[in-house]
């Protein structure tokens, strides 16, 4: 699934709402009606992703360690939660991008994004 080397795209409707998902060998990239939401690198497979006005949790799982890219509220504080340990608070810059590394292994890791 990890190793797939010619790249992917597909959409998907849920509740109205037109989701975007692109794969490439190094790379997804998920959006929902034409807005970026997630991408990490190397790509990995994001599953249970909730996105609400407080925050957002999903689980996710590959062959390597990540780095997520999120979307979330400009210039604002969230405290990540990776398998219920703390990872601390971060703020999103001007354009509400949020990046947080995450150590993969063989089950999924959940993640949990919180606004303060």
């Amino acid at each position: 699934m990890y190793e797939k080397k010619n790249s992917s795209s597909y959409a998907y409707f849920v509740y109205g709402c037109v989701h975007d998902s692109m794969r490439k060998f190094r790379c997804r990239r998920l959006e929902r009606n034409g807005m970026f939401v997630y991408e990490s690198v190397p790509g990995t497979a994001a599953y249970h992703l909730n996105a609400t006005d407080t925050g957002i949790s999903f689980s996710v799982e590959g062959s390597e360690d990540a780095q997520i890219t999120l979307e979330l509220e400009e210039e604002t504080e969230y405290e990540i939660t990776v398998d219920g340990a703390s990872a601390g608070k971060m703020k999103t810059n001007l354009g509400g991008k949020l990046t947080v590394s995450v150590e993969l292994g063989e089950k999924p890791v959940e993640v949990q994004i919180q606004k303060c």
